[in-house]
């Protein structure tokens, strides 16, 4: 009998252990997840775009959703179900929708007007304005792959209002002018030649949007994505010169309507429910506009002494071209935190970057997890709650918690974002945040 009573004990004690592990770990992790949700509550963005809903009541809490995100984190664990913890990092890659089992989460848009500081749109993506409609990232959307789906989704939407309206009037009339040559523009102008509708699409600068100022190499695409009348994109990794050589290739098609270089200076809506779109040289007569723009603008500065030197710029292009240099990054985004690793991997470079937040919280996860590696290995030192204050031909002074740092500087290089094209939206009428609107839109 003794000999049975320690059988039992020692696998007792070898059992109990990892279960003890394993109830630590997880009540470990509670934590965190309940202490990032509360420092959440100091983040006024809710999610902008698709975002997952979770339904509890079948949730099995198998965590399958916790650790597919790429962004870092946005659903945790709370008593043994899933939660949305940190909604502001979401981008909707829907991965985790794709990976529960059960079918406990879905996607779901944000609802309309969510954002004070972005333009009201309806779940059809209209704007307060009838018949003109927003995709991609001027609604706040960042991800390539949605932008690419609201697109294609605006253009269902006028062309199954045009057939409910066949008597369209004019036929010189274009059904659509889809300003922006960028991802959703692009995917709307082939989604109107897939469904016959008539079509032009104006880029005020070259084909490509936002891709095209991005830094030699950069991984735009980490997901799958499908333009209409094209086959799916099987790699999951894609270069910038990858998506802007395809956009070019579709932008060559004959039937491919694009101007560039023709700037939309002005929408007006007219008492038939067309719409007159302005550029710099024509006026066009159309049923429906898809603004399918950007929404960095003009970078903004610093507003500090020296900062109209030369060797401070907005825009890393090519970073192999700068060795054996001193330089300054400033910024806490995604932009910021490439260009100051891809500055790091240039032979003799000292990269300082400055943040004026005590922590990254918006930046992708991987790219946060790329830059721990890179302060580790003391090719990037960072400064938190930090700030530049002067900038001279060879220093940079910066305010930091203990006091004021004089660095020698070569170059500087300033991520704080651009000046979006808010004037422009509010001069053709597009209001803005939270607003009721029960009036019935109808193409004519």
């Amino acid at each position: 009998m003794p000999d049975t009573w320690g059988f039992y004990a020692f696998y007792s004690v070898i059992l109990l252990i990892p279960m003890v592990w394993y109830i630590r770990r997880q009540l470990h992790r509670e934590k965190q997840v309940r202490e990032a949700a509360a420092k959440g509550q100091v983040f006024t963005e809710a999610p902008l775009g698709f975002h997952p809903q979770i339904d509890v009541s079948h949730c099995i809490g198998c965590q399958g959703c916790t650790s597919v995100c790429p962004e870092g984190q946005v659903l945790g664990m709370v008593g043994g179900k899933a939660a949305v913890v940190r909604p502001w990092r979401c981008i909707g890659h829907s991965l985790c929708s794709e990976a529960c089992p059960v079918g406990a989460i879905r996607m779901v848009r944000a609802a309309p007007g969510i954002n004070a500081r972005l333009p009201f749109l309806t779940e059809e993506f209209e704007t307060s304005v009838p018949n003109l409609y927003i995709a991609g990232e001027l609604g706040g959307l960042a991800l390539i792959r949605n932008a690419v789906q609201q697109g294609a989704e605006c253009i269902d939407v006028i062309a199954a209002r045009l057939a409910a309206a066949p008597d369209r009037g004019a036929a010189a009339i274009t059904d659509v002018i889809i300003a922006g040559a960028g991802p959703a523009g692009i995917s709307a102008g082939l989604r109107a030649l897939e469904l016959g509708l008539s079509f032009l699409v104006l880029e005020r600068d070259e084909v490509g949007g936002t891709i095209t100022k991005y830094p030699r190499q950069k991984l735009v695409m980490t997901t799958t994505f499908s333009f209409p009348l094209y086959p799916p994109e099987k790699k999951r990794q894609l270069s910038k010169e990858y998506i802007v050589d395809f956009f070019r290739t579709v932008t060559a098609r004959p039937d491919f309507s694009i101007r560039a270089h023709e700037e939309v200076k002005n929408i007006h809506a007219n008492p038939d429910g067309t719409l007159t779109v302005s550029t710099g040289t024509s006026h066009y007569q159309c049923r429906a506009v898809i603004l399918a723009m950007g929404r960095a603008g003009s970078p903004n500065k610093l507003g500090i002494p020296g900062e109209e030197l030369a060797k401070v710029m907005y825009r890393l292009i090519e970073a192999d071209h700068y060795t054996n240099r001193r330089i300054l990054v400033v910024g806490g985004g995604d932009s910021a935190v490439e260009a100051a690793m891809g500055l790091a991997m240039q032979p003799g470079n000292k990269v300082t970057l400055s943040y004026r937040r005590s922590e990254f919280a918006r930046i992708k996860e991987r790219n946060a997890q790329r830059l721990e590696s890179e302060i580790r290995a003391r090719r990037i030192e960072v400064l938190f709650n930090s700030a530049p204050v002067a900038i001279t031909q060879d220093t940079v002074s910066i305010q930091t918690p203990e006091g004021i740092l004089e660095l020698p500087n070569d170059y500087v290089w300033v991520f704080a974002g651009g000046a979006a094209p808010d004037d422009f939206l509010k001069k053709i009428g597009i209001h803005y945040g939270p607003r009721d609107l029960t009036r019935e839109t109808v193409l004519s």
